[in-house]
């Protein structure tokens, strides 16, 4: 008995020890990041781990070096509208699947989730041309609309949805409520963890998207802040120390997003895909 105990305690100081060199790892671009970004221009590159002093001015500078004021709303609006509209549409799309029954639903459905194996890459060029065809290259329609509709969500969420008895919905059917009253009242209501879950993963991914908004984006009022970081990179050289902390800038609404969301996020990720009928 007693050896068991120390089995398990010896189990749990290793795992601990291994999440922490992780942790470690994970967290030491983002230190080197921060530590850089309070460097003066010629001690960027100084072995020591900190400047002669700690130059806040950096950060002043970067903001005001280009419109980023602009990028920094564009991010924003564009990043708030994509999450809005993937969770309304995988929200939708996922009720579908997992509480209607029609002919070819499964099927339709593993359809749709085989689009998860296609490469972004090789969508980007037809998608272009598409785009380019209704005339809206350099627009917020070609930043939003192609990345509305997703096939993880609707994935995460139909698993989500298989778990919530299907006696709730007889309930409402029997108090008169509506279809879309159901999906409505009952089910959103009873999805915030997973709904919360999903919109982290939105938010950062479009938060950080560089390459699409790269491809269809000409003038600088319509850059993004990935876009935007560019800047410093010149011809002839590289503005190191405003690169960093700019980027430090760049992070900071998606630390503010996990702050108040990630109490949901371990729900979400547990119960998510267990279950279902």
């Amino acid at each position: 008995m007693l050896s068991g105990k120390r089995g398990k305690k010896a189990q749990r100081v290793i795992g601990y020890s291994l999440l922490a060199v992780i942790a470690v790892l994970v967290l030491l671009p983002v230190f080197w990041m921060l530590v850089s970004s309070l460097k003066p221009a010629s001690e960027i590159f100084h072995p020591g781990m900190f400047g002669s002093r700690l130059a806040w001015d950096n950060y002043v500078e970067a903001w005001t070096y280009a419109p980023f004021g602009r990028f920094f709303l564009n991010s924003v609006f564009v990043s708030g509208s994509i999450v809005l509209l993937e969770l309304t549409t995988a929200s939708l799309a996922a009720y579908a699947f997992a509480r209607l029954r029609f002919p070819g639903r499964d099927t339709l459905f593993y359809l749709y989730l085989a689009t998860l194996m296609i490469p972004g890459q090789v969508v980007m060029v037809p998608l272009f041309i598409l785009i380019n065809y209704w005339g809206w290259i350099d627009t917020y329609q070609a930043l939003i609309i192609p990345k509305a509709f997703t096939a993880f969500g609707t994935f995460l969420l139909r698993q989500f949805f298989l778990t919530i008895p299907f006696e709730l919905e007889e309930a409402g059917r029997i108090d008169g409520c509506s279809r879309f009253g159901l999906y409505a009242r009952i089910i959103l209501p009873l999805s915030t963890s997973i709904l919360a879950v999903l919109a982290i993963f939105i938010f950062v991914q479009q938060w950080n998207n560089f390459l699409w908004p790269l491809i269809v984006i000409n003038t600088e009022n319509m850059k993004t802040l990935p876009i935007g970081l560019n800047y410093f990179q010149g011809l002839y050289g590289t503005e190191w120390h405003l690169m960093m902390a700019a980027a430090a800038i760049v992070i900071v609404p998606t630390v503010i997003v996990f702050a108040f969301l990630q109490r949901y996020l371990q729900e979400g990720i547990t119960i998510s895909g267990m279950g279902g009928r």
